[in-house]
């Protein structure tokens, strides 16, 4: 990074500190959705905040009260307290500021303590996406969409959505739920180590009508979002909403396509006054060019837009042909790189068809209880592919392999595609009842899931390059589903059984003060069989995990917290709980699964091997003022039994490469968030100015050293990877009649990027820039456009300043020491351009 770009940087910082406007940024606050009994609640969007001051209260039993000025507009009246303490509640108004189709994860990160990275500027390329929340990445974090499960997010998601954007459009996320802790007992997910994302839908609209976005973008970036709602058809109040949403661009660096169609439908069936049934569907194709995994060695010496090979043409399959058998371009040839068949490969590309969907009875059974059922289901196929540089000279990258396919097949080609093929049929059912009696809020319910996820990867062919430069056949193309593979390398059959059950009661003894009590209990089976393990790709290492299972039994997971408003303003909380991470699930060392490895591993490790849980400690204050809202998170973490795949040698530890998984010990964290919104003026042009800043710290360390040998470097007391320990987040934002104006600024500290700290990533600073203009109903300008009830344009810019930067880190694991030439993280986006033009119907 240069030092005009810092300068610009810290100047730009220093000056525009950033903020929310009073219509739906105080998002960016740690503040609860919250609304005032008696008092004025200011619809934000994304947290509603008491102008009062008045105990703020939640609701457990809502009754809604339509406006009559907006129909759409709800006013909620509370009968409990609620604790939320370590909930916090994002919703539309701060997604709709980002450039359409940006996943809302990005929004998100504006909150303290959370971290989303990828390598494209709208967070949609599934392998790049990268979550941490306070030391914890996404696999340890529970999601669910309006309470069905999405399972862990990962690139090759064994029990859901890689993403949960491809569970449902980010037009169509209504709000996210932050639950910052481990407990949310009530959550259907079996890995919330270190919290929750509970996405919400937006429901059909009371009243017939659409809405129309097309956005354009860098690197001829498309967006298109089409959405109609019914309204409300009969006197019962049936309505549904159904979309349609085409995500298309090129790759920023390299050449590909980042292409991705989704539908999403809802149905909405009221039942007399206060019960509804419930549909929602989904369905994602998506087909997307992965980028180029770099190392610190590889930036140094090949820069910022190094790619692969390929290039749409048959140019690009000879240039990586001739780098299979050694001769390698110009720039590879010339530099010191340590591991040149590994700098650049043909392509890596993912193809992904995905269809779920569920059916919710939200009943209310009598005036105190109420029961909700939701009934659900998903399919889905993947290909993740590379491009695999044989060689077909002796000396090329893999000659063992290749004579084995010449042998018994007669290939004769430099060049292959290693095709992973997972795919997932699953079916739940979550069920709960609610009942409120006297100061108690009482709730009870369970969740059942058959998951059964296949993992299998597969070599297929690609032509040979002749001697006068042509192909001896047609090449299978990246984005295209593959066909006639040639063998297969490794196949895993797993079926899964998950129970849990949850009861938990919320006790005011006074109407500003909440008692919480929950416990989680959790069953889970796991069988793995069909195992395969090709020994000519792998060498002679013996047979994959088969023919066994593993059950995970925990009775009492409990969860206690109190929420106390005290004086005016003022709220102050505290939060226990502890939670489990069932085993993952994956292909042949692709994770730290203790079924990802052979048998004879598996045999040795798994009498140590034990699932992953953790005890978190949660403190918090607020204050909600007209003027500022201010708060402060404290929390400490204590992760147990944590899982790693490492080297038999002890030398290193990285998750895709590794050969045994075991028991590492433990991590201890201890950190802060700090936040403060001000909004300085009450009346006059600057009433809706907001500023915010936020630190955030995160003390987080390996108790123990891990190895399989019990030699090698120390990790213990060494910072956990990846994770900076400070972050610096800011907003200005300011709106004006129909304008909206908004810049935030960050600063990401220095990460780690091997285990005993040797090698870290510097940190840098990140700016972006947003505006938007509401036209309004174009009838006031001319009555033949009255259909147009509203037209809003808008116009962003993602990193303002063009900095260079790391963004994801440790994707194909991390060193254990050194980390230079460790091949595990991407480049950020350059500065890039987006703009756009909404219309509602």
């Amino acid at each position: 990074m240069n030092k005009r770009r810092s300068l610009w940087n810290v100047l730009l910082l220093t000056t525009v500190i950033a903020g929310v406007t009073d219509e739906g940024a105080r998002a960016a606050s740690t503040l609860p959705q919250t609304t005032a009994a008696g008092g004025n609640t200011i619809h934000s969007g994304a947290a509603h905040v008491s102008t009062t001051g008045t105990p703020v209260r939640h609701t457990t039993r809502n009754t809604a009260v339509v406006s009559h000025s907006n129909p759409e507009q709800l006013s909620v009246h509370a009968s409990h307290l609620r604790p939320h303490g370590t909930v916090v509640s994002m919703g539309q108004a701060m997604f709709q500021q980002q450039a359409p189709g940006t996943n809302p994860m990005k929004a998100l990160s504006t909150m303290p303590g959370i971290m989303f990275n990828s390598d494209d500027p709208q967070g949609t390329n599934t392998w790049s996406q990268q979550l941490y929340m306070h030391g914890f990445q996404q696999q340890e974090i529970g999601m669910t969409l309006d309470g069905m499960p999405l399972g862990e997010m990962t690139y090759r998601n064994y029990n859901g959505p890689p993403s949960p954007t491809l569970a449902v459009s980010s037009e169509n996320v209504d709000r996210i739920d932050v639950s910052q802790s481990a407990g949310a007992e009530d959550i259907a997910a079996t890995n919330n180590l270190g919290g929750s994302l509970a996405y919400v839908s937006s429901d059909p609209k009371d009243k017939m009508g659409g809405k129309v976005t097309q956005g354009f973008g860098s690197y001829d970036n498309y967006h298109t979002f089409v959405r109609f709602d019914s309204g409300k058809l009969n006197s019962s109040g049936t309505k549904f909403f159904a979309s349609y949403m085409r995500q298309d661009a090129q790759v920023w660096r390299g050449y590909g396509e980042q292409f991705y169609q989704q539908v999403n439908a809802k149905l909405v069936q009221p039942i007399g006054n206060d019960s509804k049934l419930v549909a929602f569907f989904d369905w994602g194709d998506l087909h997307q060019f992965t980028p180029q995994d770099e190392s610190p060695q590889m930036q140094q010496q090949l820069g910022y837009y190094n790619s692969n090979y390929y290039n749409g043409g048959t140019s690009g399959f000879i240039a990586a042909s001739n780098a299979a058998n050694g001769n390698y371009p110009s720039n590879l040839a010339n530099s010191s790189i340590s591991d040149k068949g590994d700098a650049a490969y043909y392509d890596g590309a993912t193809n992904n068809s995905d269809i779920m969907g569920y059916i919710k009875a939200d009943l209310a059974l009598t005036k105190h209880v109420r029961w909700i059922t939701t009934a659900y289901g998903q399919g889905e196929s993947n290909q993740t592919t590379w491009g695999l540089p044989i060689g077909n000279n002796g000396n090329g990258y893999d000659p063992s392999y290749y004579t084995h396919l010449n042998q018994t097949y007669g290939y004769t080609s430099a060049l292959g595609e290693i095709v992973k093929q997972p795919s997932i049929e699953r079916f739940g059912i979550t069920s709960k009842v609610q009942y409120d009696v006297a100061h108690n809020h009482i709730s009870g319910g369970v969740w059942y899931e058959n998951n059964a996820y296949s993992s299998s990867m597969w070599m297929y062919g690609q032509p040979t390059v002749l001697a006068n430069g042509q192909l001896s056949g047609s090449i299978n193309q990246p984005l295209n589903h593959f066909k006639n593979p040639v063998e297969e390398l490794f196949n895993q059959n797993y079926n899964t059984n998950t129970f849990t059950a949850f009861v938990m009661d919320t006790y005011n003894p006074l109407p500003n003060l909440a008692l919480h009590f929950g416990m989680k209990a959790l069953l889970n089976t796991t069988r793995v069989g069909d195992g395969y393990l090709n020994q000519y790709y792998y060498g002679n290492v013996g047979g994959i995990t088969s023919g066994v299972s593993q059950t995970i039994a925990r009775p009492f997971l409990p969860h206690v917290s109190v929420d106390w408003h005290f004086l005016h303003n003022h709220e102050l909380f505290f939060d226990i709980s502890e939670n489990v991470h069932t085993y993952a699930e994956s292909g042949y060392k692709l994770s730290n699964s203790p079924f990802a490895v052979t048998q004879g591993s598996y045999n040795t490790n798994i009498n140590s091997v034990h699932p992953e849980y953790d005890w978190t400690f949660a403190i918090g204050y607020r204050f909600t003022h007209r003027l500022l809202d201010a708060s402060v998170y404290a929390y400490r973490t204590n992760f147990h039994n944590r899982l790693q795949a490492v080297s038999v040698a002890g030398q290193s530890v990285q998750n895709a490469s590794g050969y045994a998984v075991i028991n590492t010990g433990s991590v201890t964290m201890n950190g802060v968030d700090a936040a403060i919104t001000l909004h300085p003026f009450t009346r006059g042009m600057l009433r809706s100015l907001s500023l915010t800043n936020s630190v955030s710290y995160n003390h987080a360390v390996y108790d123990d050293n891990f190895n399989s040998s019990g030699t090698g470097p120390s990790t213990a007391g060494k910072r956990v990877v990846n994770y900076p320990r400070f972050m610096y987040k800011g907003r200005l934002s300011y709106s004006y009649k129909n304008a909206l104006f908004y810049m935030d600024g960050s600063y990401t500290g220095k990460r780690s990027y091997d285990y005993t700290g040797d090698y870290n990533i510097p940190g840098y600073w990140m700016s972006d820039l947003g505006m938007q203009y509401r036209m309004g109903n174009m009838g006031r300008y001319n009555k033949h456009m009255d259909f147009m009830k509203d037209v809003t344009f808008a116009f962003n810019i993602q990193n303002l300043a063009n900095t260079h930067w790391i963004s994801t880190m440790g994707e194909n694991g991390n060193a254990m020491t050194g980390g230079y030439t460790n091949q595990s993280m991407l480049f950020g986006a350059p500065r890039m351009f987006f703009g756009s033009v909404s219309v509602d119907f």
